[in-house]
């Protein structure tokens, strides 16, 4: 009687934001283990692979077609990678993943998951920035490709007057040109105008841009898919350095208990 087939390691693997430098070396190893890679284009460009090494590339919108398709692999025996900027956790494949295998065949149940933790966008807009994140805060995605927009302008709405700082991904792209500008309308609605705004985009990268404004001069075309937008508390406060960038940053304790 045949044995039962021997499955392979799928590891989900974050990049970082695109500097090597903040690569992990846990995903580094899982890169050295790993046969073939899945993943968008731009993101398995980032990766130094040999040449017994393969990628599959495919597009941004295909996330789960991606991670069937590497389930299938590593179910037949093979050490595969599905491949994410920053944190694969985060808005990111490491779901995906997860969604195909609760609704994929049970022979993907008995693959082994890796998921390796990458540096992700917000840490590294709020590193060049100085401290952002420094008190309570919450991730958002703009786009409204999996969820409707009118749950997205609540939790908005609800995430500014409940006082946390909000770092927004997906801000902006050709299909959706308007949602920034609506979500800054609402934020407005509910916070002063003075609060700051962080743009940043390619943190860590050779053509990083950081831009540091108040909520009241905050204009979407700032930003580009490729922007994650960071909008403070009341509670943030920006430190004027003449000769140097200022520093923004969210006190560790509230305005009201302060010691």
């Amino acid at each position: 009687m045949e044995g039962k087939a021997v499955s392979g390691t799928l590891y989900v693997i974050g990049t970082g934001p695109g500097n090597p430098d903040q690569m992990t070396p846990e995903a580094q190893r899982a890169v050295e283990r790993a046969e073939e890679f899945f993943g968008y284009f731009p993101y398995l460009d980032r990766l130094s692979l040999r040449s017994d090494q393969r990628k599959i590339a495919s597009d941004n919108r295909e996330e789960l077609d991606r991670a069937s398709a590497a389930l299938g692999r590593a179910a037949a025996g093979m050490n595969v990678a599905v491949v994410s900027g920053g944190d694969p956790g985060v808005f990111a494949m490491a779901a995906a993943v997860c969604e195909a295998i609760d609704a994929g065949p049970a022979e993907w149940r008995d693959v082994e998951l890796v998921v390796t933790p990458g540096v992700t966008a917000m840490l590294a807009v709020a590193a060049r920035a100085g401290a952002p994140l420094g008190h309570d805060f919450c991730a958002m995605s703009l786009s409204d490709n999996l969820k409707p927009w009118e749950v997205i302008t609540r939790r908005l709405r609800l995430v500014a007057e409940a006082g946390l700082v909000i770092a927004l991904y997906n801000p902006i792209s050709k299909a959706r040109p308007w949602q920034l500008g609506k979500a800054f309308d609402i934020l407005k609605d509910v916070l002063p105008g003075t609060v700051p705004v962080i743009f940043g985009r390619a943190a860590g990268r050779p053509d990083e841009r950081i831009v540091v404004v108040p909520l009241s001069q905050a204009d979407p075309a700032m930003a580009d898919m490729a922007t994650c937008v960071m909008i403070g508390s009341p509670e943030t406060r920006v430190i004027a350095r003449p000769n140097l960038p200022d520093l923004v940053y969210s006190p560790r304790s509230h305005a009201g208990d302060r010691r």
